[in-house]
């Protein structure tokens, strides 16, 4: 109905405001809750070309609207700001048309260009956790969104099996892991431990290894013992030392940090795995074994992982074959200037121009960085999929900086690509403990969280009943349902560029803003509608709706333009608090109005045609979300 005054109101420009108008001057907006009103036009821009006030400006224009405009019913004029109110025929119409169209606000398959979205992309040294399950449903979320506004999507994510992390656990696990009665080494198949898990707790053993060297060597240089240390970190200890002289405990403890690090670079542990990354890249064929078989282990694990999170991808790419690719892109760009290298070998790219700084993208040794893999993957991907629009990467916003110099590194080596990449930043997830560090081993491993919050959904389903009729694995897979259905709408209704703390507890409520509330109100209406014999049929023309149905369906008529603006966004969060809102509309019209039990046959007709539009709706914005909407509860 926008569209149709917007263009209406286009044609009658020279009638109504003496010559034609541009179609930015037509300005709407959703009308106050606190007045009459479904659509508001902004009068404001009109009042310059009629030479009136704003309350005369509204006067003409609501005039014309209702005498011009069918489904009008009249018009009210506020401030400088136009009311229209539509007939209860609109919404009828409206309705009807919505219980007739399964695909309701979703728009042709494959209508708008290809887009690639990337999310997951864990490291191989450490099993997946509540950092990654925020990133890893808000990546599924968008593609979905993405999907369902018409573009053609690839899932996908860059699996991060390359580099000094990875070689820390490598090592670790070559110097810690014990010898069992045959004299083998801890692997999954001999401890019964999940991959990805066994290959973690090494990754903590390598930091708990380091930590400890370091120790000892900061407590040397504090007695003056620089015995083997380089004179340049000998004099950076001691400058830095002399600098904590009378200075607070604050600024102390931010200089003892930076001594650390140092320490930490001159351990023997840190300097071993740097030399077995220097052999991984030289393809040492016993270093390529450990790496693939240990890598063999984390995927096994992310696999089971993914399974039950319900998410799935496209295509894989590992850094450990994209690498290379960013290596020679480097060295060409080198040729052409892009790049230039520095005396010790390493290889730097300058960006103070563009407002930015210096940026290494190989290291002295040869190595390659982070920067560079992703030079590569980027590069492959346009090549593999030659209809690729654009790109979306689902990263925290700690890498902000990191996808800026990226995108921009892109440019200047000549993909004009590179300008449909976009960084979907997102905030951390705190827990009430504080941050997480994963080589401390202070994470919310993820399975460990999906299978909390299945059981606390289980504790909380078997106290509520209502499961008579349901087989065992029926009710096992409805607590998964509404258990990982919180889980998974408790990090996507907020914002994804706002910072979030996690309360497992408050995400499986059924009441209030979460997940199984919405699975709630989806099953009671699917009982509602199975009750009722419910079928679909063409709804009487004189049937009045009462305020409270009327709101439903203004809330269902927007399910599009939500959808449309989610995508738009790259932000399930509108989505959420959408569906949140029309849920709240329906369980106020439910506990006002009879439906089963309403004599009048049209109007209880009307009222099953706007529960089923609502349950398909919610279902269909469910499942945009990765949130199973269930039948039963």
């Amino acid at each position: 109905m926008e569209q149709h005054i917007r263009q209406a109101l286009l044609a009658a420009a020279p009638e109504l405001f003496g010559a034609p108008i541009s179609e930015n001057l037509i300005q709407f907006q959703q009308t106050r809750r606190d007045v009459e009103g479904d659509l508001t036009l902004v009068v404001f821009p009109f009042v310059k070309m009629l030479r009136c006030s704003p309350q005369e400006a509204g006067e003409k224009v609501k005039v014309w609207i209702e005498a011009n405009i069918d489904s009008v019913s009249h018009c009210n004029v506020v401030n400088g700001f136009l009311n229209i109110v539509f007939k209860n025929t609109y919404w009828l119409n409206q309705l009807q048309e919505i219980q007739a169209n399964t695909q309701f606000g979703l728009a042709a398959v494959n209508s708008k260009p290809t887009v690639m979205v990337e999310y997951a992309s864990p490291n191989t040294n450490k099993p997946l956790h509540l950092g990654h399950l925020r990133n890893i449903f808000l990546g599924a979320s968008v593609a979905e969104i993405l999907r369902a506004v018409g573009h053609k999507v690839v899932r996908t994510q860059v699996i991060n099996d390359r580099g000094i992390h990875i070689c820390k656990s490598m090592l670790a696990w070559e110097k810690f892991s014990p010898l069992n009665e045959k004299g083998e080494r801890q692997t999954p198949a001999n401890t019964g431990q999940k991959g990805d898990k066994l290959v973690g707790k090494y990754y903590v053993e390598f930091d708990k290894a380091l930590q400890k060297e370091a120790k000892a060597i900061m407590a040397e240089w504090q007695n003056g013992n620089f015995t083997d240390t380089p004179s340049a970190i000998e004099e950076a200890v001691l400058n830095f030392q002399k600098a904590k002289e009378g200075k607070d405990e604050k600024v102390q403890a931010a200089i003892d940090d930076k001594i650390k690090e140092l320490a930490k670079n001159q351990t023997a542990i840190l300097q071993e795995a740097k030399e077995m990354l220097v052999k991984w890249e030289a393809r040492d064929p016993q270093v390529y074994l450990l790496w693939t078989t240990m890598n063999g282990w984390v995927y096994q694990g992310f696999d089971a992982t993914y399974a039950q999170m319900g998410v799935s991808f496209d295509k894989l790419y590992y850094e450990s074959d994209t690498f290379l690719l960013g290596k020679d892109q480097v060295m060409e760009g080198l040729q052409k200037g892009v790049f230039y290298q520095k005396a010790d070998g390493s290889v730097w790219i300058d960006l103070s121009a563009d407002g930015l700084d210096e940026k290494l993208v190989l290291r002295s040794d040869g190595t390659a960085v982070y920067m560079t893999q992703d030079i590569g993957t980027a590069i492959d991907r346009f090549k593999d999929y030659p209809d690729l629009h654009g790109m979306v990467y689902t990263v925290g916003n700690e890498q902000d900086y990191h996808f800026k110099v990226l995108f921009l590194i892109l440019q200047k080596l000549g993909y004009t690509w590179a300008d449909n990449c976009f960084h979907l930043s997102y905030g951390m997830v705190d827990l009430p403990s504080g941050k997480m560090k994963s080589r401390e081993g202070t994470v919310v491993d993820a399975d460990d969280l999906m299978a909390e919050v299945i059981d606390k959904a289980k504790t909380m389903t078997q106290e509520r009943g209502h499961l008579e009729g349901l087989s065992a694995t029926a009710r096992e897979q409805l607590y998964t349902q509404i258990g990982l259905g919180g889980l998974k709408y408790y990090l996507l209704k907020v914002d994804p560029k706002k910072r979030m703390l996690f309360n497992p507890e408050e995400s499986i409520d059924l009441t209030g803003n979460t997940g199984p509330f919405l699975q709630y109100t989806h099953a009671r209406i699917c009982t509602l509608l199975e009750k009722a014999a419910y079928k679909p049929c063409t709804l009487a023309t004189n049937a009045q709706l009462k305020p409270e149905e009327k709101e439903i369906v203004k809330q269902l008529a927007l399910f599009g333009s939500t959808l449309e603006e989610a995508a738009k966004a790259y932000s399930p969060a509108l989505i959420a608090n959408y569906t949140y809102e029309l849920v709240k509309l329906y369980n106020t019209f439910y506990q006002s109005v009879k439906i089963v039990v309403e004599p009048d046959q049209e109007l209880r007709q009307l009222r099953l045609a706007l529960s089923a539009s609502v349950r398909q709706v919610l279902a269909t914005a469910l499942g945009l979300l990765g949130v199973e909407a269930p039948q039963r509860m």
